[in-house]
């Protein structure tokens, strides 16, 4: 009897580090498109003029970096009525960034960058998708 109650006990333990698992950000799709894009804009701003280091590039590279840090955090807490409050967050710096990108364009930094644009506008939707997914669960 102390055998299945032991062996159950470790079932039990073994799912629930399953299902936290895979409520872990890293595995969220969205989290992994948003590291992406981070990893985009490190590099679209290194071509910019040295005297933007601490201008446009330090914004660019902010809101980029919050996108993915706020899918983190939010799903690091405890409900996702917070996670949905990180989620917006997110979308505010995706708006950022895509502003930030417009502006470039604007001052000739960088020329349009069809990759960049897709990525912003997909990991946009996706934000939006989980957004209101979980939304729709509450």
């Amino acid at each position: 009897m102390k055998r299945e109650t032991k062996l159950e006990t470790r079932v039990i333990e073994t799912e629930i580090k399953d299902i936290k698992s895979s409520m872990e950000h890293k595995n969220l799709d969205v989290w992994k498109k948003s590291m992406d894009l981070v990893e985009s804009i490190y590099k679209l701003t290194q071509t910019f003029p040295e005297s933007e280091k601490f201008g446009l590039v330090s914004q660019m590279r902010r809101s980029a970096v919050s996108i993915p840090s706020n899918i983190a955090e939010g799903s690091a807490r405890k409900g996702d009525k917070e996670l949905i409050q990180f989620l917006y967050i997110a979308l505010g710096s995706i708006a950022e960034l895509e502003t930030q990108y417009m502006i470039a364009l604007r001052l000739n930094f960088v020329e349009h960058d069809m990759g960049i644009e897709e990525l912003m506008l997909n990991v946009k939707k996706m934000l939006l998708g989980f957004k209101n997914y979980l939304g729709s669960k509450a």
